[in-house]
């Protein structure tokens, strides 16, 4: 860019994206920069001056969002069409699957919060309340940041005539932001009325001129006439006397560009001058499109495009991109750091189920926000406070303010004998009570009620007369800053004046920044009006009821939580065979010292819990046990070891063991000889009994007892009930029939049914999922099974 060349210096250091550039030099207008390092910058880069995509593609961004929104249905969609959105995105040249789910997925959530997708043929409008308490205004407009950018600013203009009030904005290919402070308050409907077709042009001219790019393009068509020399007496003249130079050639040539705000009365008179002429073409045509706006206000006059309003209590998906936008975004010269769009606190990330959410606001938070606004009253001074406060009360409205029948009786009849509160009757019948204070507004907006007992306001309040829709105001004022959200129908019936005038008064209040119109309870069938404050005190409960669902548990809560999950509580244990298949199947795949499943576990979750039960299960098929973590026996050649108590067993549904199998990992082992020709054996033979092993290997007793033991501590062999592993937890001189034993006594062994080779794994060979799909289902076997065992599952 020739004028970035104009304004940079050898060694300035400037930030584009996320990079830090520094300037090396400037040669023929092309800078040449290197890596920064991450250093900060100390030039800001130039506003609005981002390269902004072109119509067509403009075009083609909303009708790929017009497409989607067609295809996903009403809502955010189900997941089946989700689903088929995906797949039939992902048919688009370079487009991946993952992609694609991830494109559908946000664009679902969007739509589920904003209720429509924001293209060629609709304008999104929506506010929601930042941390500040003031408002953010964001225009999903999908016509590129040219059109966004003139947009933008003829809005910003537009608001600063009627609110008298500049507004931060900044616009980008999708979206415009507006930083409403705390006396805008508007009919979102009512913004794209600001602007039309036939004033827009002369409203943006206005506005360009206090703009960056006005400054920036100045100083470019100056030096290019040569009204600004870049060269003098044959040396470079430095870029900030070029810079000094251009602004006093406005101020000859254009004077109220630069002029003191306090002197400039009304619009600012443009001069036929050429330089002048030329720059607000190059602005309007170049950096903004003021034809594609046109354009577009013609098509929102004609109804062809749609207007989308929202009011929400977070920002929506669509919004992230615009309030975290680059410098180059912004569309006045507040520098990042000071942007009221950093104080709008960003939410995590939305599914397309809960973001519809995010339009509604909690009841539960409307009700606590009215309770806390109504007024109480403990005596007789905070009763009158309370009228003085709320302007009119009824009766039905006196009586529950105050504890007791007996009490209010007392305390109005003391205020009454005091001069300090009357009772009026309207011309319809309806008894309003008003304090000494607010007497003269309530005769004016009811001039023919007679008061009883007549009373005198204070002096003070003598002093000005009291015009009745001024006075009708400030009631009402009043009233909403007691009320929550409420209908205009209902203020009226609680004051006793016409409808049309308390909407008319009501719609005053509006454009002071005093009330918001909306539906706001669930479900309002009519529109409702709120105070300011307390809306923005009804947006804070519900983003705090949502943190609070989100909000994680204590580790001692937890652990109540799982002791009744899984039946330790002792309100909540089991009994009975039928129970040993429950807890078995809620705590599968966790892996526990062998002597602690009866002893500990099982025990402590089935009351009566008998060991018989558990191998009937086993050798019924339904469950089996093994080791699934990698085993140490017979490492570096040494020995290996039978289980012990506290070798790591679990127990699985027999079904799910190829799952598990994917997920497991065996080390590398090497087997003793013992070891190995037991493998080798029931390779050959398949699932033995205890005595055909034996027969088949040749081994004695004992050493086939120990290379049982070292097979299953290697997790490569189990048996068909689980008194195989108890057998082999009990000590040598327990098991009998063994060596050093009376012939003919029982083995245990030799009653734990078969033993057989765990499917799928040798001993040196990791497992690992197969490549036909297994994997995945490996993986949805184990979800399932952490969630019925702890009862919620996360990401790590």
């Amino acid at each position: 860019n020739e004028d970035f060349a104009i304004e940079s210096l050898p060694g300035d250091i400037f930030q584009l994206g996320n990079t830090s550039w520094r300037v090396l030099r400037i040669e023929s207008g092309k800078v040449r920069v290197e890596d920064a390092k991450g250093m900060p910058p100390n030039m800001p880069f130039w506003f609005g001056e981002a390269p902004g995509r072109s119509d067509e593609l403009s075009t083609s961004v909303a009708r790929l969002r017009a497409d989607l929104g067609t295809k996903l249905g009403e809502g955010a969609g189900t997941a089946e069409t989700r689903a088929h959105a995906a797949r039939w995105l992902a048919t688009i040249d370079g487009v991946s699957e993952s992609a694609a789910t991830q494109l559908v997925e946000y664009l679902a959530a969007a739509r589920a919060a904003l209720t429509a997708l924001p293209d060629d043929r609709h304008l999104v409008l929506e506010r929601f309340f930042d941390e500040s308490g003031g408002m953010q205004l964001v225009i999903h407009s999908s016509f590129g940041s040219r059109i966004n950018r003139a947009f933008g600013l003829a809005l910003r203009k537009r608001f600063c005539r009627k609110f008298n009030f500049e507004l931060q904005a900044a616009a980008t290919e999708d979206a415009i932001v507006l930083s409403l402070g705390e006396t805008h308050s508007f009919a979102l409907e009512a913004v794209t009325r600001y602007l039309d077709k036939a004033s827009v042009r002369d409203v943006l001219v206005q506005a360009l001129l206090d703009a960056p790019m006005f400054t920036v393009r100045w100083r470019w068509n100056a030096n290019i006439a040569l009204a600004v020399p870049r060269v003098q007496g044959g040396r470079k003249v430095p870029p900030q006397l070029q810079r000094m130079q251009a602004e006093d050639l406005v101020a000859v040539v254009f004077p109220d560009q630069i002029a003191c705000a306090e002197n400039l009365s009304g619009r600012r008179e443009i001069p036929d001058h050429p330089l002048v002429v030329q720059t607000i073409d190059d602005c309007l045509h170049d950096a903004m499109d003021i034809d594609g706006l046109e354009r577009l206000l013609g098509r929102l006059e004609s109804g062809e495009v749609e207007v989308v309003c929202r009011d929400l209590t977070e920002p929506s998906p669509l919004s992230q991109e615009i309030l975290n936008a680059r410098p180059y975004a912004f569309l006045d010269d507040a520098p990042l750091e000071e942007r009221r769009t950093r104080a709008v606190a960003s939410r995590r990330w939305l599914d397309p189920e809960s973001a519809a959410d995010l339009g509604r606001l909690d009841g539960d938070a409307i009700r606590r926000v009215c309770e806390e606004a109504w007024p109480r009253a403990a005596n007789v001074d905070e009763l009158h406070d309370m009228l003085v406060i709320l302007g009119v009360v009824g009766d039905d409205e006196l009586r529950s303010a105050v504890p007791g029948a007996s009490a209010l009786e007392d305390w109005v009849s003391e205020l009454v004998s005091a001069g300090r509160a009357t009772r009026l009757e309207t011309a319809n019948g309806r008894h309003l009570w008003v304090a000494a204070e607010r007497l003269l507004e309530v005769r004016a907006v009811h001039p023919t009620a007679s008061p009883e007992p007549v009373i005198e306001p204070p002096p003070e309040h003598l002093k000005r007369p009291m015009e009745p829709e001024i006075a009708l105001k400030d009631l009402l004022r009043s009233r909403l800053e007691g009320s929550g959200p409420v209908t205009a129908e209902r203020m009226a019936q609680s004051l006793d004046v016409p409808v049309a005038a308390v909407t008319a008064a009501l719609g005053a209040l509006e454009a002071e920044g005093f009330a918001f119109r909306g539906r706001f309870t669930p479900d309002a069938a009519r529109e409702e009006w709120c105070e300011r404050r307390l809306l923005a005190r009804i947006h804070r409960y519900t983003l705090g009821r949502l943190r609070r669902e989100i909000e994680p548990v204590t580790l001692s809560d937890f652990m109540r939580f799982l002791f009744d999950w899984q039946h330790i509580a002792e309100d909540t244990r089991m009994i009975g065979p039928e129970s040993v298949s429950a807890v078995v199947d809620q705590l599968q795949g966790f892996e526990a010292p062998a002597a602690a499943w009866e002893a500990e576990i099982l025990a402590a979750r089935v009351s009566d819990y008998d060991s018989s039960w558990l191998d009937a299960l086993c050798l019924s098929g339904r469950f089996t046990w093994l080791r699934l973590s990698p085993g140490n026996a017979g490492r570096n050649g040494n020995r290996g070891a039978p289980p012990v108590r506290s070798t790591p067993i679990t127990l699985l549904r027999r079904s799910d063991l190829p799952g598990w199998l994917a997920l497991a990992e065996i080390a590398e082992q090497r087997l003793t000889g013992a070891a190995a020709r037991v493998l080798q054996c029931l390779d050959r033979q398949g699932a033995c009994f205890f005595d055909d092993l034996a027969a088949a290997t040749g081994l004695l007793r004992s050493q086939l007892e120990d290379a049982l033991g070292e097979l299953c501590a290697a997790g490569l062999v189990n048996a068909d009930s689980f008194a195989g592993l108890r057998a082999m937890l009990l000590p040598a001189h327990k098991r009998g029939g063994g060596r050093g034993r009376r012939r003919g006594g029982r083995n245990p062994l030799s009653e734990a049914g078969r033993w057989s080779r765990v499917p799928g794994r040798a001993p040196g060979q990791p497992e690992s999922a197969s490549p036909d799909g297994t994997g995945s289902e490996a993986m949805e076997t184990l979800a399932w099974s952490l969630l019925n065992r702890y009862g919620v599952v996360m990401k790590p």
